[in-house]
């Protein structure tokens, strides 16, 4: 299949990543000073930003559109920052880098069990969980550098989800039109059984950054319905996070 307006997310990322250059590195020597907890989740999410992308990048050629498998490229490049903007936090608060975690695993299966289609879709709810993840630890901590290092992931996500979006509205264009909502409402209910798992296992660490576990899920999922709109509909760049 041929997609087309992928050349702009081309030029966005490249634009993005000058930006980043001519803007350079939080000032790590500040140190960073968080409760045990929230270090731990955020070694757990460095962990999840972490890897090649190589599937992905593969799958992408695959689909035929050179704009869209050049973007998909920058999207990976900015996501591997991200974990080298984690690690470099930690490192900051004198905390090591965890070699893997199971939700990572399972995630990174999950998404090789298909074609593009699932391997986004899949993608799609780590990506929507880290976006209510970061607001958090950016507002949620009086950590400076913690706060500017979350706000910075934020910026890209929340790039991130609109392109995503816009791809597997072409995607799921491919199916009968009485299946794409269904397949999205499945999606709703994998990112509702995936945000559980996450508030169970961070919730220390949420009740640390000011949102409870069950504030954490009704904000995932009420930011999940902009999200299935975009895809459903061909206006991803209306879709927001924030607020």
């Amino acid at each position: 299949m041929h997609t087309d307006g992928f050349a702009k997310w081309t030029r966005r990322f490249e634009d993005e990543r000058e930006r980043r250059r001519a803007q350079g590195d939080p000032d790590w020597g500040r140190g960073a000073a968080l409760h045990p907890a929230i270090w731990a989740g955020i070694q757990r999410f460095q962990v999840g930003e972490d890897g090649d992308g190589a599937n992905l990048v593969g799958k992408a050629d695959q689909a035929g559109d050179a704009d869209y498998g050049r973007a998909v490229r920058l999207f990976v490049a900015e996501e591997q920052n991200h974990a080298r903007l984690l690690a470099r936090l930690l490192a900051a608060g004198g905390m090591p880098t965890l070699a893997g975690h199971w939700s990572d695993t399972v995630f990174v299966r999950l998404r090789r069990l298909m074609g593009l289609r699932m391997e986004l879709l899949v993608l799609m709810i780590a990506e929507v969980v880290a976006l209510r993840y970061y607001r958090a630890l950016r507002d949620g901590t009086d950590d400076a550098l913690t706060s500017e290092v979350a706000r910075r992931i934020l910026s890209d996500e929340e790039r991130h989800v609109p392109f995503h979006c816009e791809r597997l509205h072409a995607s799921l264009a491919e199916l009968p039109r009485a299946m794409r909502r269904p397949v999205m409402t499945l999606w709703r209910l994998l990112l509702l059984a995936a945000t559980l798992v996450v508030a169970a296992d961070h919730g220390t660490a949420l009740r640390r950054l000011g949102i409870g576990r069950m504030r954490f899920v009704s904000d995932v999922m009420t930011s999940s319905r902009t999200v299935v709109s975009a895809v459903l509909v061909p206006r991803p760049d209306a879709w927001t996070s924030t607020g």
